[in-house]
């Protein structure tokens, strides 16, 4: 178990697993820590008053232009690491326009729609892996169902 240094306070954030057909899952690089320069799923903090799909929607969109709605719980992931502590609530997104690109925004040198296959490649921590892997398990789950 990990303990969290004296005086670091947990910060809720958001995170979005975008299933684009394919499928297709849409990552950015981070620009800032934490994670400098790794490959992750969109998100970041939820702001005062900011209900959690609300976060997911403005992140996604901040950080790559997209439009998306912002579904169910897949997980929470807590990450503390280089002086941060996050609680993240991991949903699953679908675009609101399959069509549109993704283009790097605030806090990401680069933001683009990958293939599964290509998570170890890009180096994704077995968190996003993970989280990934069971949301695209959720997506499969809701189009068998419709």
């Amino acid at each position: 178990m990990t303990t969290k240094p004296a005086g670091l306070l947990p910060v809720v954030a958001v995170g979005a697993v975008v299933v684009a057909s394919g499928p297709r899952i849409l990552l950015v690089q981070r620009a800032q820590a934490p994670l400098l320069g790794r490959w992750s799923l969109p998100g970041g903090r939820l702001r005062g008053g900011e209900s959690i799909v609300q976060a997911i929607e403005r992140e996604v969109f901040e950080e790559t232009g997209l439009r998306v709605a912002a579904g169910n719980l897949i997980e929470v992931v807590e990450i503390v690491t280089e002086g941060y502590h996050y609680v993240i609530h991991d949903h699953l997104c679908i675009p609101v326009d399959p069509a549109e690109t993704p283009s790097p925004g605030d806090d990401v040198s680069d933001a683009r729609y990958v293939r599964p296959s290509e998570l170890a490649h890009l180096g994704v921590t077995e968190a996003v892996a993970r989280v990934v892997r069971k949301g695209l398990a959720m997506r499969q789950a809701l189009d068998e169902d419709e």
